[in-house]
């Protein structure tokens, strides 16, 4: 996805070309429900691979942090609204209830601050209820380099 444009073609392209395109989110079957400038909604359907905890039936951890890192990295491209590169720098994970199978997981992640360098993420996933999250998350993300930066302008 080359194309740099900050119109509503560039939310359609992200949306659609996000999952295929990374290849672990393509593989867990992630789909991106909401996306504008001001977050990503993305939903991840129950699978019983997730479950970290046989006996009680409780879904790994693990799976929790990949939907709200990609949910994260989406947001921080939605908010730039142009495709440059960008790594996680910081996640913070605060794991607030048991997430249960038979459920799909949901995450809301919404990129609050933009420096050259830097963006900042907050997010919260959940199953039921959203105002009853899994999880919560605090981010950073490093930006594409400044030279990236003027290439694309």
């Amino acid at each position: 996805m080359s194309d740099n444009k900050t119109g509503p073609q560039f939310f359609d392209l992200l949306r659609s070309h996000f999952a295929r395109s990374i290849p672990h989110i393509a593989e867990i079957g992630m789909r991106v429900v909401a996306l504008s400038e001001q977050g990503a909604r993305v939903e991840l359907p129950y699978r019983p691979d997730w479950l970290g905890d046989t006996q009680r039936g409780l879904i790994h951890t693990g799976i929790i942090t990949t939907i709200v890192d990609s949910a994260s990295g989406l947001a921080v491209f939605a908010a730039q609204r142009e495709y440059l590169p960008i790594a996680t720098l910081d996640l913070r994970m605060d794991y607030l209830r048991a997430a249960v199978p038979d459920k799909t997981l949901y995450c809301h992640a919404e990129c609050y601050r933009l420096t050259r360098s830097i963006a900042f993420v907050r997010a919260h996933a959940w199953q039921d209820d959203e105002s009853e999250p899994v999880a919560v998350s605090q981010s950073t993300f490093m930006r594409g380099s400044s030279t990236l930066r003027r290439k694309s302008t």
